[in-house]
């Protein structure tokens, strides 16, 4: 005896073959133009507020935009490609290391050799 299909079940005759469902990027499966805010931007670049406000101000780091008039958000996709762009001049050389400072020069404490 056959038990009835459940109402999620669909026949499907032996020459028809079912149709998958449309394919979604895996880029947008993840992260589907999420927000995050400030605590979760803190996680993922651990740079100072003062550091990341001069940054968007110079237009080298994606802008914020308000929720609400106190609630600022960043959209997380724009963060995660500026990480990935610094990761990839860093690996090129592109982003140089600011050079050391002579401590011999400085008039207070000055290192002795």
């Amino acid at each position: 005896m056959k038990t009835p299909c459940s109402a999620s079940c669909t026949r499907v005759s032996p020459d028809e073959s079912p149709t998958p469902p449309p394919r979604q990027s895996v880029k947008s499966l993840l992260h589907p133009r999420r927000v995050i805010r400030r605590k979760e931007l803190r996680v993922l670049v651990p740079l100072s507020d003062t550091t990341i406000y001069e940054m968007e101000q110079r237009g080298e780091f994606p802008k914020r935009f308000y929720l609400t008039p106190r609630c600022a958000a960043w959209d997380l996709g724009e963060v995660q490609d500026w990480i990935e762009l610094r990761r990839r001049s860093s690996a090129m050389r592109a982003t140089k290391p600011v050079p050391h400072p002579d401590v011999g020069l400085r008039k207070n404490r000055p290192v002795r050799r």
